[in-house]
């Protein structure tokens, strides 16, 4: 028996770990710690993450300014309720998002997860609504292929059909579904691009009190990256039909796309943003809803306060380590340095492109897919990334990578060649 069997043996039998059976568990690996990009496994046993722990830690593991930040904060205040209170951490950290952000988003809404986020984001729009005397618009509209989320709120708007959630569809509220945008983020977007999305916009304004969207890349409904014409096109078309536009960037946030924000890429600005995952560089739970003072002043205008509170709103841990995590970005080459991974992951991933189990491959900012043509055994193909030194996790058909913004070079090769060895031993 390996010294660690005792915790493996209680993990199985006890602990539901994330899409997993509790009487038929997925294979688990104990780890013993963690530094840079790598994963120190309890055998000694190193992977290079590809996934920055599903997409957060964008500086590496064990980040020692992120680190002091922690600890600086711990001895002074490690948490203190928000609720007629604040603090400086959290106010430097509002600052800084507003200053990350487009122009007109100029109100902060801390909550404690990327999920509780857009939680907020629906009910500030659907408040919003309430707000200005239009009860009726208390609908939202979204697109196929997305994903914001497992609390009941989010499964509402996410793929009722390719999603994770139909076990749910009798409970959850009944929302608006254009199909999925067609055009490719190099490609623009036609007429018959965003003819359905036009026409179902059009049909329901009247009851709709937001669109929300992942904006340019879709990530956990199939890791799709679309036009960025298109999100210019759903601007335009929120703004005529007087609804609002919510972009979810929890996932694209940061950098990870290419750019601060997806809605960059298309260069335009929402109503209502969510941001969360990297925000903490991977320390700590934390997200945030962004909101225009035109959506504040409407949330209030009947003399109404916006009802959400997180108990660890505004965490003051969190807060001072994403304060140092967004200075870190802000202060590295990411400008420079992001556009070099997409190189390597293009260049990496090509020997994938050709073969017969392949339906395609794509890249965007530091995300790489390699999406497969059948869904892959997913305890089978991981224990092969281990066997070579790499820790991802696909799903579905997917197979794809996320890593850390400061992985080398040569981390970045063996990741990727790992990643082309098992590809072509699936059949």
């Amino acid at each position: 028996m390996s010294n660690n069997e005792p915790m493996i043996s209680f993990d199985r039998d006890h602990i539901w770990h994330p899409y997993t059976s509790a009487v038929n568990p997925l294979t688990v690996y104990p780890v013993a710690g963690t530094d840079g990009v790598r994963i120190i496994l309890e055998d000694g046993t190193e992977l290079i993450d590809g996934m920055a722990s599903w997409w957060c830690a964008i500086h590496g593991y064990n980040n020692p300014v992120l680190s002091k930040a922690l600890c600086d904060q711990a001895q002074k205040m490690p948490h203190v309720m928000f609720g007629g209170l604040t603090h400086e951490p959290a106010v430097t950290l509002a600052r800084k998002l507003i200053d990350l952000s487009p122009a007109p988003l100029q109100h902060v809404f801390f909550a404690d997860s990327g999920s509780v986020s857009v939680e907020v984001a629906l009910k500030m729009a659907i408040q919003y609504f309430q707000g200005t005397g239009r009860t009726e618009k208390n609908r939202i509209m979204t697109i196929r292929n997305g994903y914001h989320g497992d609390t009941l709120g989010c499964m509402s708007v996410c793929d009722p059909v390719n999603g994770m959630h139909s076990l749910f569809s009798s409970v959850l509220p009944k929302h608006i579904f254009a199909e999925a945008p067609s055009c490719r983020y190099d490609e623009g977007c036609t007429d018959e691009d965003f003819a359905d999305f036009k026409s179902k916009i059009e049909s329901h304004a009247h009851e709709l009190a937001a669109v929300i969207l992942e904006p340019v890349v879709q990530g956990a409904g199939g890791m799709r990256f679309y036009s960025p014409e298109y999100l210019k096109r759903v601007r335009e078309a929120c703004d005529e039909h007087d609804v609002l536009l919510i972009c979810d960037e929890i996932a694209t946030g940061f950098c990870r796309a290419g750019a601060v924000f997806g809605s960059d890429l298309a260069g335009i600005s929402p109503d209502i943003m969510c941001v969360g995952k990297a925000i903490t560089g991977g320390y700590m739970t934390l997200a945030a809803t962004l909101a225009t003072e035109k959506v504040a002043q409407g949330i209030s205008s009947d003399g109404g306060v916006f009802m959400h509170g997180p108990t660890f709103m505004a965490n003051p841990l969190a807060c001072a380590v994403a304060n140092a995590s967004l200075d870190l970005l802000v202060e590295s080459n990411w400008e420079e340095r992001i556009p070099q991974i997409t190189t390597m992951l293009e260049d990496g991933f090509s020997p994938c492109a050709n073969l017969p189990t392949v339906a395609e491959v794509r890249c965007l900012g530091t995300i790489g897919v390699v999406e497969m043509k059948q869904p892959v055994d997913l305890d089978a193909i991981q224990a092969e990334f281990v066997k070579r030194g790499v820790w991802v996790r696909p799903f579905g058909k997917l197979i794809y990578v996320m890593p850390p913004y400061v992985i080398s070079n040569l981390e970045l090769e063996a990741l990727t060649s790992a990643i082309c060895e098992v590809v072509s031993l699936q059949g």
